[in-house]
């Protein structure tokens, strides 16, 4: 898919700043440093839309990316940056909590996990939040490419046992390096947002 028009359409901290087109959006989440901007930068075909850093927890904000003026992909602050202020990190929650509230645009959520790892206590909680609020959900294993190709399978296995996913969910071993998953991820968004096109 060739993405030709893309922009950060809006940075907010509160609901009183996010878009009134009414398009629909598709939510990133993820601890800090799993790859989002990283993951954004490869679904859209840009090498530095979306800043990346060596540093987790660089994204304070809530990100909303215009997509071909039909959908939103809106990446949610990071969470569970070890170094963060306790205050920092509830005004994250805060502001992550208020989102999944109030956002009747949302369409699905897809949260991120490194493939390399067991999900967080973090993770779990995340996902627990997903479920009650009942959003539809996709879970990406990102830094695919960091493990050999014949253990994806079994590392896919062991994240959905461990976050006890339903058959229903997709699970989606994704590299920003590589771009496997690109297609996928977008068919399967698109699916749950109702678009026929981009």
């Amino acid at each position: 898919m060739i993405i030709n028009n893309v922009s950060l359409e809006a940075t907010v901290v509160a609901k009183s700043g996010f878009p009134a087109k009414g398009l629909p959006e598709a939510a990133l989440c993820g601890r800090s440093n799993v790859g989002k901007s990283s993951l954004i930068n490869a679904m859209v075909g840009r090498k530095a839309l979306a800043r990346t850093s060596q540093s987790p927890g660089k994204t304070r904000t809530i990100n909303f990316y215009n997509v071909e003026d039909a959908l939103f992909l809106v990446d949610l602050p990071g969470y569970g940056y070890a170094k963060a202020a306790k205050s920092e990190k509830q005004k994250w929650g805060g502001m992550i909590e208020g989102y999944l509230k109030a956002r009747e645009e949302l369409r699905v959520i897809a949260l991120l996990l490194d493939i390399r790892h067991q999900p967080t206590e973090n993770d779990r909680t995340m996902h627990e939040f997903i479920k009650y609020y009942g959003y539809q959900m996709i879970a990406v294993l990102t830094k695919a490419d960091k493990i050999a190709r014949g253990k994806v399978a079994a590392r896919a296995a062991d994240i959905r046992g461990a976050l006890a996913l339903p058959g229903t969910v997709p699970i989606i071993p994704f590299s920003a390096e590589t771009k496997q998953g690109r297609g996928e991820l977008w068919e399967t968004i698109m699916e749950f947002t109702g678009l026929t096109t981009l």
